[in-house]
């Protein structure tokens, strides 16, 4: 064996294969937040959710009410309606985020983040702005399916945290964001494995190959780098690509030097120490 490789240390527990997805922390205090700004003060109360004429606050209320009661639905419609009736007044643009937040709960996705890219498009530097981008990131994230099936939305997810974290990294929102962004990776190189795995099953080294390398270039962080250098070892040595399989082994024994994939490396890699030999 070459001085780029060296026995793995005593076993510690393997790296986490994955990590739960975690529900919005923050839901309450948007809420809160943005129904705040109505003041304590406006008319009275309605659950009449009717498209007739009624003043601003009156509507507004109504809206309010009917979220409170987790008639979701019924509150987003209410609240376009607030925008639809009196679109000129600092109500609408009140009402524009909470029936974003209301389409959310109802989880209808796609209105919600049609209303808050409406909202962020009118109001770019409003302070609600950062839970406008925060909120079409968390529609995103909360439609990613498992890694067997198709990644667009987990791809979209990726972009509009990043978009989060990006464009307001002082905000609250920044920090869960960069959690929700670090379980999308890992999600995205968990599918990468699972193909990768398959190719592999199936003889198609070099395609396995590919797949795994693209984990262990663009996942780093991830919880499936270490098994992704040790697939990578594998899949170099059966298409007859000794020296890049020393390559592969010596980065995961470098940076994963405890772990359970370390050690199948340095015993595979022991076992076709005779191939190395000039």
């Amino acid at each position: 064996m070459t001085a780029q490789f060296r026995a793995p240390a005593v076993r510690r527990s393997a790296l986490h294969s994955g990590r739960m997805a975690v529900r919005a922390a923050l839901l309450a205090a948007p809420v809160l937040m943005v129904a705040a700004c109505g003041g304590s003060g406006g008319g009275a109360n309605t659950p009449d959710t009717a498209y007739v004429a009624r003043d601003v606050e009156t509507l507004y209320f109504a809206a309010k009410e009917r979220l409170d009661r987790g008639q979701v639905k019924q509150a987003a419609a209410l609240f376009d309606e607030v925008e639809r009736q009196h679109p000129y007044s600092e109500w609408a643009r009140r009402a524009q985020l909470m029936s974003a937040f209301s389409y959310y709960v109802a989880r209808d996705y796609t209105s919600s983040i049609r209303a808050s890219q409406r909202f962020l498009s009118i109001h770019p530097g409003n302070k609600d702005a950062p839970y406008a981008q925060y909120l079409i990131a968390l529609c995103y994230y909360e439609q990613i399916s498992d890694v067997q099936r198709d990644q667009a939305i987990t791809m979209q997810a990726k972009t509009a945290l990043t978009e989060v974290i990006r464009r307001y990294p002082g905000s609250g929102y920044a920090a869960d964001s960069q959690l929700k962004l670090d379980l999308v990776n890992d999600h995205l190189a968990g599918k990468e494995m699972a193909v990768g795995r398959f190719y592999q099953k199936n003889g198609k080294w070099l395609a396995s190959t590919m797949r795994f390398q693209e984990v262990a270039d663009e996942y780093q962080t991830t919880s499936h780098a270490p098994e992704a250098l040790y697939r990578l070892t594998e899949s170099y040595l059966a298409i007859g690509l000794p020296e890049e399989a020393k390559k592969a082994a010596a980065v995961l024994g470098a940076n994963y030097p405890g772990s359970e994939w370390y050690e199948k490396a340095y015993e595979l890699m022991e076992d076709k120490a005779a191939d190395f030999i000039s």
